[in-house]
């Protein structure tokens, strides 16, 4: 069983930035695959970022996010995190971190993140 606790959500006014931190109940090198996804009300769930914990690990975008988000891992916190600049307000959406770890899906209770001004 995994547990994830997420933070750093909150309101941003167009162009600011923001963190947001998920932080996993186990070691992070028994986990595959961790990172973020959104959802947008009446929209579906979609990629943000992820990273890959194994050897040769990646990270991996959605389009609309690169080139304005950064995902990095703490090892010694067991914890992803995700920079997040030049928010736009159609990044509003609650964020939930993911997990990929013993052969299951693993997801956090979502953090709410609103760009407005």
């Amino acid at each position: 069983q995994v547990t994830l606790v997420e933070s750093g959500g909150g309101l941003v006014q167009p162009g600011g930035s923001l963190r947001l931190s998920c932080a996993a109940s186990v070691n992070i090198f028994s986990i595959n695959t961790m990172g973020w996804y959104r959802q947008a009300p009446g929209k579906q769930r979609e990629l943000v970022a992820m990273v890959t914990i194994g050897s040769g690990g990646g990270t991996n975008y959605g389009d609309s996010v690169k080139g304005r988000f950064t995902i990095s891992r703490d090892n010694a916190k067991n914890t992803v995190n995700l920079q997040m600049n030049s928010l736009k307000p159609e990044d509003t959406a609650v964020y939930y971190c993911r997990v990929w770890a013993y052969s299951k899906i693993y997801w956090g209770q979502g953090t709410e993140v609103t760009v407005s001004s």
